[in-house]
């Protein structure tokens, strides 16, 4: 449905190869942090029908996959640390507009965005693992991410104008690209 404007380079995949256990930690982080995004979209906006069924599904299918990490944290005989600031996270936020419509839209959007740099960076670490759990797990978890990518947008067209919803998102697009340009590869999924 849209294509990110910024690719991630391999010299990312390198860096968490190097140190997985932290990948692992982040991305456990981030799993919990998407199930609450959902939660306040529920909360905010419980009078949106189809946004409430999809943003249920969401914190549920987040919270599992947050438990599937989890799993993988333990079998490396890790211990799950606590979270970390997502310096993207945090600029990509800046990027909402705040008239409450606006608002609902970006938030819409924004979250596509995010799904979809999860799903590019996901695609990655599959890719470059050895065939194995982890690897399968990484492989799901990158198509269960593009779901959400659409799913967003989706809804963003349910309750705006395409017209609308295309501009911003082309806007927000640009600006992701810029974020990811802007800041350090480390071994985290942003």
């Amino acid at each position: 449905m849209f294509d990110l404007k910024y690719h991630t380079p391999f010299k990312w995949t390198e860096k968490v190869l190097a140190d997985f256990d932290t990948f692992l930690q982040d991305h456990a982080s981030a799993e919990k942090k998407a199930s609450g995004m959902a939660m306040s979209m529920l909360s905010h906006y419980p009078h949106h029908k189809k946004l409430a069924r999809a943003m249920t599904d969401l914190a549920l299918e987040e919270l599992i996959h947050f438990k599937q990490v989890l799993k993988l944290i333990h079998g490396r005989d890790n211990e799950l640390g606590r979270d970390q600031k997502d310096e993207y996270i945090t600029q990509v936020r800046k990027l909402h507009r705040h008239p409450s419509d606006q608002l609902f839209l970006d938030r819409m959007l924004i979250a596509g965005v995010i799904e979809a740099r999860g799903f590019e960076r996901f695609s990655l670490v599959a890719e470059a693992l050895e065939p194995g759990k982890e690897k399968d797990f990484y492989e799901a978890i990158a198509k269960s991410e593009e779901k959400h990518k659409e799913m967003f947008v989706e809804l963003a067209y349910e309750y705006f104008d395409k017209d609308i919803v295309d501009i911003r998102l082309e806007e927000l697009l640009i600006d992701e690209a810029k974020i990811c340009e802007s800041i350090p590869f480390t071994s985290a999924l942003h």
